[in-house]
């Protein structure tokens, strides 16, 4: 099973696929989309998830997302006319660092897709080249709580603290002017959803060929959390304006 499967299946009870409730996504929504009228872009969009309930709350906003994963720009589409909102969402099946759009966006979105530009800051810089004067950036990435272990590290990478994360973003030019910091129960919840879903499904489809790899991913990877990360990794997320003269 590739890649793209097991992350489908992981995030099945957890589509946003970021450690983020409900709550945390509204309210984000909210601070990044005042006026309800905003066209959005997300990079790196997956399913639409942001999108999908960006659009069904504000009936005047206008989307676009971009993947490089057909199946899960097909399950946006599929979920917008579901909802009533394809007429209102464009998408783009395309390596994000790559899109070109000859309209700039009031608001750019991009949730633990860092990965893709290359970290944080070149996340930031590529939704700069999006960004309509006076715009907003949300963005979220992972920071170290506490000093990781060699193996977290090669694990998900060489983050930085909290306060170094948000000075870095000072220095490259934005102000935040809201975020939010997930939670112990949010991140627990987010490890938990997805490595539940990949052995559910496995214990579900017994019969499946695949079936014995995927509860083998799910144990190594749920083993790599409690064991290698928990106590040390977090998420941020943060809502973004542009420093003045910073352009």
């Amino acid at each position: 099973m590739n890649r793209e499967q097991i992350s489908r299946i992981a995030h099945a009870e957890h589509p946003v696929k970021s450690p983020l409730d409900d709550d945390s996504v509204r309210r984000l929504l909210e601070r990044g989309l005042p006026k309800g009228t905003e066209r959005v872009l997300d990079l790196g969009c997956g399913q639409g998830e942001w999108l999908l309930r960006a659009l069904a709350t504000r009936p005047d906003v206008h989307a676009e997302g971009v993947d490089l994963s057909e199946d899960a720009l097909a399950q946006a589409d599929a979920a917008a006319r579901e909802l009533g909102v394809r007429d209102r969402l464009v998408l783009h099946h395309q390596k994000a660092e790559e899109f070109v759009s000859a309209e700039p966006f009031d608001v750019v979105l991009s949730f633990g897709a860092a990965h893709a530009f290359g970290g944080l800051l070149p996340t930031l810089a590529a939704a700069r080249e999006h960004l309509a004067p006076g715009g907003r950036v949300l963005v979220g990435d992972g920071f170290w709580e506490r000093p990781p272990s060699p193996e977290a590290v090669e694990m998900l990478g060489d983050f930085t603290d909290l306060a170094d994360t948000v000075d870095r973003v000072v220095a490259d030019g934005w102000i935040p002017v809201d975020g939010h910091v997930s939670t112990r129960r949010e991140l627990d919840d987010y490890e938990w959803a997805c490595w539940g879903s990949l052995a559910a499904w496995a214990l579900d489809h017994p019969d499946d060929p695949d079936s014995a790899e995927v509860l083998e991913t799910a144990h190594a990877r749920r083993t790599e959390w409690l064991r290698g990360y928990r106590d040390s990794w977090g998420f941020v997320s943060l809502v973004l304006r542009r420093t003045p003269g910073a352009d």
